[in-house]
């Protein structure tokens, strides 16, 4: 039998009888009308990196970069249908998931990714919008902490979010290390703790892989211009481990997915303007 040969392309692989094998991502969030967060920076960054995007969406916002104007989730059966009908013809290669919002949805989303046998599950544990809204219920914290972090390849906390789910204080770089050591003993395989949230001037992120600490550091560009900054990193990653890379590979490629994004970024709208999807090339 002849030997199955591939040509790797940049969002997809073709093998030796010209059959295109495409990179697929699925993101399980809430929608931002104004285009910086939620499903629409998801997909954008899939998009960038050569990955098919695909969405169940949990909840429709009224946003801008001025704030959020209103909250509509989407009832548990609407997102259990989108998601079965992607499992059965579209069955992605990694997988996202942002704001869940209740207790009802974190339940729901937890047993079909169970109920699918999806691994690669990103979960960016998202709570609180730019602007200050609350985007996940007090009472469903216990929720994500007892269903989605045992699910979790990989947990995307920004300090504020590590804090609420270890229940302790984050100040220091030593206890962000503590906390990613707690968030692994609840079941998470690799923390990657952002250091966005942190006072130094050179920002650290860091990636807990349950062994040792691995650390990326770049330069704190001052802007107000910040909006779907945790979506967007963690759709980077989410798409480089549907191409098959490690995690090491991913956070790499996220991180300077992030960084040409804010650092370049659109001006636009009055308040917390979002940041540049189309910065970042490969």
């Amino acid at each position: 039998m002849a030997q199955m040969m591939f040509k790797k392309q940049s969002g997809y692989i073709i093998n030796i009888w010209g059959e295109s094998m495409v990179y697929k991502a699925l993101t399980i969030a809430g929608s931002d009308s104004g285009g910086g967060a939620g499903i629409q920076a998801d997909l954008k960054t899939f998009h960038q990196l050569h990955v098919f995007g695909m969405s169940a969406i949990t909840a429709v916002t009224a946003q801008n970069t001025l704030g959020v104007q209103g909250i509509y989730p989407l009832p548990v059966e609407a997102v259990e249908k989108q998601i079965d009908s992607i499992a059965v013809d579209l069955s992605p290669d990694a997988i996202k998931t942002g704001m869940l919002f209740s207790e009802d949805m974190i339940e729901c989303v937890a047993y079909k990714i169970k109920q699918h046998r999806w691994t690669r599950v990103v979960v960016d544990p998202v709570m609180i919008a730019k602007g200050g809204s609350r985007l996940l219920k007090q009472e469903a914290v216990e929720a994500l902490q007892r269903h989605m972090l045992p699910l979790a390849y990989v947990l995307t906390p920004n300090i504020p979010e590590a804090e609420v789910l270890t229940n302790m204080r984050i100040d220091t770089l030593e206890q962000r290390k503590e906390a990613a050591k707690k968030l692994h003993d609840m079941g998470v395989r690799y923390v990657v703790m952002k250091g966005g949230h942190g006072e130094e001037n050179e920002l650290v992120d860091l990636l807990y892989d349950g062994e040792q600490f691995y650390e990326w550091k770049s330069k704190r560009v001052h802007t107000k211009h910040t909006h779907g900054t945790g979506c967007t990193f963690a759709a980077a990653i989410t798409a480089q481990l549907a191409k098959e890379k490690t995690i090491y590979e991913a956070v790499d490629v996220a991180k300077r997915f992030i960084q040409a994004a804010i650092e370049q970024t659109l001006q636009i709208g009055g308040g917390h303007g979002p940041t540049n999807h189309w910065a970042f090339h490969e």
